[in-house]
C-alpha cells in the first residue's frame, strides 16, 4: 500500500516561534502561509507541517499523489482505494472520503494508542 508523502503536523502554540526554532534545526520553508496560521518546513527528507490553532493534538499526514517536495506523481493509488483496503482489514475510520466521487479527498483513522493518522490526498 502506497500512503503518499509522509509529514508531520504539529500543533504549536506560536507559530512564529516555532518557525525560528525549526529554522535553526536547518529546516526551510517549503509551503504555506504564515498570515494563515500554517507552514510546511523540510529538511532533507524530512516534512513537518506547522499549524497554530487548526487541531488540538500532533497528526501523522500521508499526502498519495505527492513526493516529499509536493511535487505531483505521475501515478499513485487513489485515497478510496486505500481507504477501503484498510477498511477490508478493518481499520476503523474517524472520517471517511467519499468514495462516489473523484478527486481531492481526506480521511483520518487511529493507531491503537490514539494517535491521529490524515490521509490528504491533493488532486
Amino acid at each position: 500500500m502506497k500512503l503518499g508523502a509522509f509529514s508531520v503536523s504539529l500543533n504549536v502554540k506560536d507559530i512564529s516561534v516555532s518557525k525560528a526554532f525549526y529554522e535553526d534545526l536547518g529546516f526551510q520553508t517549503l509551503g504555506g502561509d504564515i498570515t494563515q496560521n500554517w507552514l510546511i518546513l523540510k529538511n532533507e527528507n524530512t516534512v513537518i507541517g506547522l499549524f497554530q490553532g487548526m487541531f488540538e493534538n500532533n497528526i501523522l499526514t500521508f499526502n498519495p499523489g505527492w513526493n516529499q517536495n509536493a511535487e505531483n506523481l505521475e501515478s499513485f493509488t487513489d485515497i478510496r482505494e486505500i481507504q477501503k483496503q484498510l477498511k477490508e482489514k478493518g481499520i476503523t475510520m474517524l472520517s471517511e472520503a467519499d468514495e462516489s466521487t473523484e478527486g481531492p479527498a481526506h480521511f483520518i483513522i487511529e493507531d491503537p494508542d490514539g494517535n491521529q493518522i490524515l490521509v490528504d490526498q491533493h488532486r
